[in-house]
Parts: structure tokens; C-alpha cells; sequence
């Protein structure tokens, strides 16, 4: 295996450039050693000798959709869980799916997108509070929840629906008993909750792809915009904006913000919800 020569600065920028291009995520000039700490092993595996050539191989080469995926998986931190940011949660169960619900009572179907849902925990969640919610009346209902994400690697776990003790570390010991089944060290999510939920690769920098889903009632992009610089955040933030059904609601992580952005969405003015909806026509952000 050869050595791999230290990323120069002009390296950086290029690969930067190459990342942000593709998917909107922006790594700043302090954050040049984390991609070089990620992206050195794998430099190494494909006897690559230095940052030039790999941004070739992503640029020009033949593999280069397959080999972004995979330096995506690596660049990448999929932190998780299911029945994260809890108030948020009870928030979205106790006001915003009912509510939701009785608009939809005539065509009895609800459509949900959880947008860059890395491994699966918030769409599975959100299909627990779905089920919970209905409870017998689900069978008359047409549910479609959506997850998506730009990592292959992360939907994988996702498709398989099994998970380790760290992953359902917040789990309501109720909702562990209901909705999955243990086998050895592994939590596995109950086969209607499974059933409830869809997954598909999506960069959220592909508006053709997202309007190929249609309008959605509630959409979750949570913890994810901090990884875009403001163009970034504006661009994603009006396209699911446009996916959000006129009485939807978007839900957002708890350190992300609007704030300043020229974006058709104001947040709702309820304590912990990090809720918002369609701004009155004039209003911006």
C-alpha cells in the first residue's frame, strides 16, 4: 500500500469544490484535517498516492458515480436515533398528526417524507407515532412515509430495519416491548411498522427528483442544514417548501434556523416544536 502524500490546501478546495457540487455540503477551510482523516485509508485501498489523482478519479474516471458513493459513506456521520428530540416529537403526536389527520379525514391518506434520514430511525419513528395514533383506524387509511437520503451505505441498515442497542437507547421501554422484537443484541422493527415505510436514495440538491414524489403533508429535515452554507440551506429549504403540501407543516432540527434566509416558510410559534409552515405571500422566512 503506498503512502499517501498530506492534502495540500489547493487539493482541499478542489475536493471541496467536487463535494459541494454534487451534494450542497460545504466544508470549511477549518475542517480541511477531517476530510483528509476520512479520506486517507481510502486513498490507500485503491493504491491512490495523493488528493490529485483521487479528484480525477471522481471527476473523469469511470467509476466516479460509484466511488463519490463511497467516499460519501466515509465524509459522512450518521448519528441517530430513534425518538430523538423528544418535545419535538410529542409536539408532532399531540398536535400537528391530528390535526393533519382531520384535514385528510375525507381521502384518508397521509403522505410523509423524512428527508436525509441516514439509517432509518426518524421514518420508523414516525411511523410508530403514526400507528399509535390510529391504532385500529390504520387499516382504513392509505399511509405513505418516505425516506430518503443521499448514502447508500445508511439506507442499507435502513432497509434491513434491525438495529443495536445504541440506536433505541431513547426508546420508551413501552415502545421497545410494542415495536420490536430482540434477537441476541439486535433490535429488530416490527414487520407493520417495516411495511409503513419506503426508502430511496435522493440528493437533496435534485429538485427533479424530489417533485417526482409529489406534495407531502409533513416533511422532517432534521440536522442536516447545518452542513450547508447559506445558498445551500436557502436552495433546500425552497425546494421542500414547494414539496409541502399548503396546510403542511416542515419540521427542522433544534440548532437549525431560517433566520435571515430568503425562504417562503415561518416557523410556528410553539415552544420546542421547530415547526413551520407556508408564509402569508409577502413574507419571507
Amino acid at each position: 500500500m503506498p503512502t499517501v502524500a498530506a492534502m495540500s490546501t489547493a487539493e482541499f478546495h478542489r475536493l471541496r469544490q467536487i463535494i459541494y457540487d454534487r451534494s450542497g455540503i460545504h466544508f470549511p477551510d477549518a475542517k480541511k484535517y477531517v476530510l483528509e482523516s476520512r479520506l486517507s485509508q481510502r486513498l490507500g485501498e485503491l493504491e491512490i498516492e495523493n488528493y490529485s489523482q483521487y479528484a480525477d478519479l471522481l471527476s473523469i474516471g469511470p467509476y466516479q458515480a460509484e466511488e463519490f458513493q463511497e467516499m460519501f459513506n466515509r465524509i459522512t456521520i450518521n448519528e441517530t436515533s430513534f425518538f430523538r428530540n423528544v418535545p419535538q416529537l410529542e409536539y408532532f403526536e399531540r398536535e400537528t398528526l391530528p390535526a393533519i389527520l382531520e384535514k385528510r379525514r375525507g381521502v384518508k391518506r397521509l403522505r410523509i417524507w423524512s428527508a436525509a434520514c441516514s439509517s432509518g430511525e426518524e421514518p420508523f419513528t414516525l411511523a410508530i407515532l403514526v400507528h399509535r395514533t390510529l391504532g385500529i383506524r390504520l387499516a382504513d387509511w392509505k399511509i405513505e412515509i418516505l425516506g430518503t437520503d443521499i448514502s447508500e451505505k445508511a439506507l442499507n441498515v435502513a432497509t434491513e430495519g434491525a438495529y443495536t442497542s445504541y440506536s433505541i437507547r431513547g426508546t420508551p421501554e413501552t415502545v421497545l416491548h410494542r415495536y420490536f422484537r430482540k434477537q441476541g443484541e439486535t433490535y429488530t422493527i416490527d414487520p407493520v411498522v417495516r411495511s409503513m415505510v419506503a426508502f430511496e436514495v435522493m440528493n437533496l440538491k435534485d429538485k427533479m427528483a424530489a417533485r417526482r414524489h409529489g406534495v407531502w403533508d409533513i416533511i422532517f429535515c432534521r440536522n442536516v442544514l447545518i452542513y450547508f452554507d447559506d445558498a445551500g440551506k436557502t436552495q433546500v429549504l425552497r425546494t421542500l417548501a414547494e414539496q409541502m403540501a399548503p396546510d403542511g407543516r416542515l419540521f427542522l432540527g433544534h440548532s437549525e434556523s431560517v433566520r435571515g434566509l430568503n425562504v417562503p416558510i415561518v416557523q410556528l410559534q410553539a415552544a420546542q416544536a421547530f415547526a413551520y409552515e407556508h408564509a402569508p405571500k409577502g413574507v419571507k422566512g
